[in-house]
């Protein structure tokens, strides 16, 4: 089997999802959207669960990415860092994707077969990332990680929200208020920003 037969099919069918969501797919249809036979799909991942499973962890390594590059600068303040990853998050072209892992993290918390897969590192992964950004910020290595699971349980907690209720005025400043706080709790940091506030818009059903 050719190299990365495998991670081209998975990149194929996070396009899929994004144009045309998942709704009740079927292995068949997606093969037959690809161009491809179920078996190869059920050769490369398992199952159509365990295929699922490597769209969202493939969606959550682009978003850590993006998270990174938001954080390159130091002169950043926290408070726009977490208002422009929020932004981003928020968008409505990722609600396929934040529907599917939350799907997903439901059935995998329940031992669903196919799905527990998604447990390994999908909070982890994100705290590594967050405990070095914490520390960049003047947060004591003792309380970095603590500071880290907070943010990602407000952030995931946030879209829960606002993909259940569509209520982005809301959503935004609870976020807002979030990232105010936050920020005025950390011994040392660059000021506030006054740019870069959510625009509390909602958006159309």
């Amino acid at each position: 089997m050719p190299a990365g037969v495998r991670e081209e099919l998975l990149a194929r069918v996070v396009d899929r999802i994004a144009d045309q969501g998942v709704g009740a797919l079927s292995l068949r249809r997606l093969a037959a959207d690809l161009g491809t036979s179920h078996r190869m799909l059920i050769y490369h991942f398992g199952s159509k669960e365990g295929l699922l499973v490597e769209v969202v962890r493939e969606i959550e390594r682009r978003q850590r990415a993006a998270l990174a590059s938001l954080e390159f600068d130091p002169a950043t303040a926290p408070a726009d860092a977490i208002r422009s990853m929020w932004r981003r998050l928020a968008d409505p072209a990722l609600w396929p994707y934040e529907r599917l892992f939350f799907e997903l993290y439901g059935q995998a918390v329940q031992g669903y077969p196919g799905t527990t897969a998604l447990l390994e590192g999908v909070v982890d992964s994100w705290l590594d990332l967050n405990v070095e950004l914490a520390a960049r910020r003047g947060v004591p290595a003792e309380l970095a990680r603590t500071h880290a699971r907070l943010g990602l349980a407000v952030i995931r907690g946030l879209l829960l929200d606002l993909l259940a209720t569509g209520d982005r005025a809301g959503t935004d400043a609870a976020l807002e208020a979030f990232a105010v706080g936050y920020q005025a709790g950390l011994p040392t940091g660059p000021p506030e920003s006054a740019g870069a506030r959510p625009t509390g818009r909602t958006p159309a059903p």
